[in-house]
């Protein structure tokens, strides 16, 4: 079991929030983490019958975040993040039909069907990477490039998990981004399990933004990763510093996945209970809820969102069945080798 951790969430006025969004802003939103969840599901689903193969790593219990962080700055930033990508991707301008056809292979997807669910790309999204912390390094030049460009409004926003923290390129990051004021937004998705190990069992010092901020001398910011209010606002104020003052900021997203580290994660290190603690706040039920109160949603109206979801994913699964492989004569197309120096 994870030890609780008390976390000092950034104050909201979720009624101001709510007013100010609006009503047709805040149900795009929830259409798109409806379409994310539906994305997911169904892709389990597609894996169980066999038509996706190697690793899947579900979203479900975090979109909340990456929702909040897409809509306050725009897809026009550099975005990286971790093999939990098909939410950024599809937040980013990937299309249904074109990640469920990379899911299954096929020629049609997002990669061609090289790079499978873990990597996944958009105009601005960087990639999603399999390497635990590999991708911060990306992240750094990312930010570099925007400050050596002189880019005023632009920032590189990179996501990794609680699991990366201790890596050593994370850290090596965070210095030279310190050291040069590159303007990046670090955001540690907290899910609390890494790929099975409790965070307060993995991870000597939290709150995680805390501490890796007082070890650099950047400023932190610690966000209920379940509350897309909460979200909206932390990345609403961090977004306004960076621009700025082009200094590096470390979030915290405090969230739980609902699935296993991967499909193939039974998740046997947490209870049934715990699980069905975390899905007591259940992002999308959270924002409904809200909307709900503030009659901007029924139920009614809800079901129909999610109707439409799942017709789209269905659409989705149709055409990558329907799309053609790979042809094996292009399988060395896009691999770069180096010319023998000895000719």
């Amino acid at each position: 079991m994870a030890k609780e951790i008390q976390h000092n969430f950034l104050s909201v006025d979720k009624a101001s929030l709510l007013k100010s969004l609006g009503k047709e802003k805040l149900r795009a939103v929830l259409e798109q983490m409806v379409l994310i969840r539906q994305l997911e599901t169904r892709s389990e689903a597609g894996y169980q019958q066999g038509k996706i193969g190697g690793f899947f790593h579900a979203y479900m219990g975090q979109e909340a975040i990456q929702t909040a962080a897409v809509e306050v700055m725009g897809m026009h930033q550099w975005w990286i993040t971790t093999y939990r990508c098909h939410a950024l991707a599809l937040l980013t301008g990937a299309t249904p039909d074109e990640i469920m056809a990379e899911f299954y292979g096929k020629v049609t997807g997002n990669a061609k069907g090289r790079g499978g669910s873990m990597h996944l790309y958009t105009d601005t999204l960087l990639g999603g990477f399999g390497i635990v912390g590999g991708h911060l390094p990306i992240a750094t030049g990312a930010a570099f490039s925007i400050k050596y460009q002189n880019q005023k409004d632009k920032v590189a926003v990179c996501f990794l998990g609680d699991g990366a923290v201790a890596q050593g390129a994370v850290h090596e990051s965070l210095n030279l981004a310190a050291l040069w004021d590159l303007p990046c937004i670090y955001v540690v998705e907290n899910n609390q399990w890494g790929m099975g190990t409790a965070v307060n069992r993995a991870l000597a010092a939290q709150p995680i933004a805390e501490h890796l901020a007082k070890a650099y001398g950047l400023e932190s910011m610690t966000l209920d990763g379940m509350d897309f209010f909460n979200c909206h606002e932390g990345f609403s104020q961090a977004f306004e510093k960076v621009k700025k003052t082009s200094r590096p900021i470390i979030i915290e997203a405090v969230t739980e996945r609902f699935r296993g580290h991967s499909i193939s994660d039974p998740g046997l290190y947490r209870s049934k209970e715990e699980l069905e603690a975390a899905k007591l706040r259940d992002p999308i039920t959270l924002l409904v809820e809200d909307m709900k109160g503030a009659k901007m949603i029924t139920d009614e109206e809800f079901e129909q969102m999610k109707k439409a979801a799942t017709e789209k994913v269905k659409a989705a699964m149709k055409f990558a069945d329907e799309s053609p492989d790979p042809d094996v004569a292009t399988l060395e197309e896009g691999v770069f080798a180096p010319e023998d120096s000895d000719g």
